[in-house]
């Protein structure tokens, strides 16, 4: 009885509320689950509206319009959200508005990233062509997936170990200590007169903001220090009382526990020899992620990614316009910066099979970043790479590395992004078929 009297619409439009996972209150949460148990934890709260609608779509020709927050089409949301639409569902996207700032009206003046996505059920077998938005910019296309691309239905998941044969990424080290191992500059200069005896155990100290921002931080690295050394400090005894206090504090029992440590970082996974370091957070603005060499006297912060082993080839591929267009579809975002991860992006990243003229090209355009940064001492990464202050000469530099990748990879000399994403999960496809 309750089929027969089913509604039947033309189209469902919507502008659900925009709260993240973290900002659910537990009620929101509950009515998630039950609307999208198959998708697991950590989705948007609009995602329920997709999926009551696409329930309710099933055997008809309804469409259906959300404007959405554009979380749902970056990072390991798009395979939590999506999968099920398209396989389970049979959804068909029919168009897309990618992201956009939408800002509030209201006098707090707050602005939300957004995308506008049509869909529909798969058997609603409409001639109106499919579209993609872009700005002021309009394609019409063939297929349109979730991650708003005219490319086949990839869905990229956590992978925990690189998909070619690349040096791993790891996380850098965590510290988890209330900022009590972690010293400014004005401090460090204090102790240089106060303690000079201490300097020894500390190292130059590079969080995402200190590597771009060209900021000056220490820590407090005492792996080696003898009992008898660390008591000899009046500065590191009360440091380390300090880490012990913050972490018997915590209401994690593995923190408690590392409170007998407090002279230790409480990850540490920093290498012994030199590393390429990659911000986990970096503006959207910026053409390239910066990203950079680190000598193992440098202690990276959690807030950065890192790979130890890495030559200049690796550098080259991962700073061009290549791997940034790989970049920019499926990393995640804080609101529209890039969140770069090593499980995501990284270890789904379709590398090239270069001949060695070709490695060796590569090798030799990415010791010419270098360079041309290095001609630039008072100048931060921020400055290098912002759009307005970026240099001619590392301008150039990047065009002939993006050149040298894109011929790795067989495309044209300066291949548009879309070109770029069409090869590239061309070439997933075939790396993860085989």
């Amino acid at each position: 009885a309750r089929r027969r009297m089913r509604v039947r619409y033309d189209y469902i439009i919507s502008n659900p509320p925009f709260v993240g996972y973290s900002f659910q209150t537990p009620e929101q949460k509950r009515d998630l689950a039950k609307v999208c148990r198959e998708c697991g934890k950590n989705i948007d709260f609009v995602t329920g509206w997709y999926y009551k609608a696409a329930r309710l779509i099933q055997d008809t020709n309804t469409r259906v319009a959300f404007v959405s927050t554009n979380s749902i089409t970056q990072g390991e949301q798009v395979a939590a959200i999506w999968k099920n639409l398209f396989e389970k569902y049979n959804i068909q996207i029919d168009f897309a508005y990618r992201t956009f700032r939408w800002d509030s009206e209201s006098d707090f003046k707050a602005h939300v990233h957004c995308v506008i996505i049509g869909f529909s059920c798969i058997r609603n077998k409409s001639e109106m062509p499919k579209r993609i938005f872009d700005g002021e910019n309009i394609a019409e296309v063939e297929y349109i997936n979730p991650y708003l691309n005219e490319t086949p239905s990839i869905f990229i998941e956590k992978r925990p170990n690189p998909l070619c044969d690349v040096p791993v990424m790891i996380k850098g080290n965590c510290p988890v200590d209330g900022g009590n191992l972690i010293i400014d500059s004005k401090t460090y200069q204090s102790l240089l007169s106060k303690e000079p005896n201490v300097i020894k155990y500390i190292h130059r100290y590079m969080g995402a903001q200190e590597f771009i921002q060209n900021i000056e931080r220490y820590c407090l690295w005492l792996a080696d220090a003898t009992p008898k050394e660390l008591a000899s400090s009046k500065f590191i005894k009360d440091r380390l009382a300090k880490t012990r206090e913050f972490r018997l504090a915590s209401k994690k029992k593995a923190t408690t526990l590392f409170a007998e440590y407090p002279y230790r970082f409480m990850e540490i996974r920093q290498p012994k020899s030199n590393f390429i370091i990659v911000p986990s957070t970096s503006s959207e603005n910026r053409k390239y992620i910066p990203i950079g060499f680190m000598s193992p006297e440098v202690i990276c912060s959690n807030a950065n990614l890192i790979i130890p082993d890495a030559t200049l080839y690796h550098f080259g591929v991962l700073t061009s316009s290549v791997h940034m267009a790989w970049t920019r579809v499926v990393c995640g975002r804080l609101k529209s910066d890039y969140r770069y991860s090593n499980t995501i992006v990284y270890n789904n990243f379709p590398w090239p099979e270069p001949t060695e003229a070709q490695r060796e090209r590569i090798g030799r355009t990415a010791q010419a970043i270098l360079d041309a940064r290095a001609g630039y001492p008072d100048s931060s990464l921020a400055d290098l790479y912002d759009p307005l202050t970026m240099p001619a000469d590392l301008r150039q530099a990047h065009a002939d590395n993006d050149r040298a990748v894109a011929e790795a990879y067989g495309l044209p000399s300066k291949p548009t992004d879309d070109e770029i994403v069409v090869a590239l999960f061309k070439r997933y496809l075939q790396l993860t078929q085989q």
